[in-house]
């Protein structure tokens, strides 16, 4: 038990060293960016790639994280307004890239509107994507697009639905007490499941997604010194395999967007915990305090919440 704490703690002490050693050397863990679309043939390039890799789903890097949004909040708790600006801040940023991203949805439509109309009307095996010669596409690569797309919707839109309160909800105890402990509840959540299953689908998904990046493939278990030794041979080899022959290729996006979701849930983990304890703060009259919400438009408040 000490050990745990004596570790958490120094862990947590190193986190304000490594985020300015980060900050201050760069070039450690940041050469390799110049290098996404061409060879790297430099060791020091090699290893800085694999630097990254090893940071990025690290211990050290959680604590960076981890000690940055607590000073956030120890400040937010001195001075509420400071809280209330980040608040909307991060509220901001998942109504945001929700509202983007749920464009989607229509592409969706459209798209498959086009296929079913090239395949089954004009019996065409392959649709342009742009004009121009070898700019066509076979129609199973259009067809299997559609996972991407609607992909795109889960992981982007995910924290923008929690915003607009569109996620469904199991309510036992909830609706039944009163305010302030519907508070205590929500940063209780917030804290003890939002945050914990954003870290674990985070350290999960980054070396998925990089093990379909390069080669040799890097591991979780992997001490930072094994991967600066693979980094001698490693190179791009980014995930080009779809389920069918002339399907889907860019099966490495879906990673992408795994880790992008577990990223976006983590930062919205900590923003409804300072919205709950903002609220539980000032009081009911607080509800909703800048709160941005879509909404039907005047006369539609009877279909609210329903779509």
């Amino acid at each position: 038990m000490l050990d745990g704490i004596t570790w958490f703690f120094t862990n947590l002490a190193m986190a304000f060293y490594n985020l300015g050693y980060a900050l201050t050397h760069p070039g450690g863990w940041l050469s390799w960016v110049p290098y996404t679309n061409g060879k790297m043939d430099d060791l020091e390039i090699k290893q800085s790639l694999m630097r990254f890799i090893y940071y990025g789903g690290s211990v050290e890097f959680f604590f960076v994280i981890f000690a940055l949004f607590l000073v956030l909040t120890i400040v937010g708790i001195f001075r509420n307004p400071f809280m209330w600006r980040m608040v909307r801040v991060t509220e901001g940023l998942a109504n945001g890239l929700g509202r983007i991203a749920a464009w989607a949805g229509l592409i969706m439509v459209l798209q498959q509107i086009m296929i079913v109309f090239m395949q089954r009307i004009f019996t065409a095996s392959t649709i342009p994507y742009f004009f121009g010669e070898g700019m066509n596409k076979d129609v199973s690569w259009w067809a299997e697009m559609l996972k991407f797309e609607n992909a795109i919707i889960v992981t982007l839109c995910a924290t923008y639905t929690f915003v607009q309160g569109s996620h469904v909800r199991v309510d036992l105890v909830y609706s039944g007490v009163k305010f302030r402990t519907k508070r205590v509840i929500d940063m209780f959540g917030a804290l003890i499941f939002m945050l914990p299953a954003a870290v674990l689908t985070w350290m999960y998904g980054w070396y998925f997604m990089w093990r379909h990046l390069v080669v040799p493939k890097p591991s979780a278990s992997d001490s930072l010194d094994k991967l600066l030794n693979k980094a001698r041979a490693i190179r791009w080899n980014v995930e080009t395999i779809g389920f069918s022959p002339s399907g889907f290729d860019m099966y490495f996006l879906f990673k992408i967007l795994l880790v992008a979701f577990a990223g976006l849930v983590f930062i919205h983990g900590w923003s409804f915990f300072w919205r709950s304890y903002l609220e539980f703060r000032e009081g009911p009259e607080s509800e909703g305090k800048y709160l941005d919400r879509d909404t039907l438009g005047e006369g539609e408040e009877a279909y609210e919440g329903t779509h």
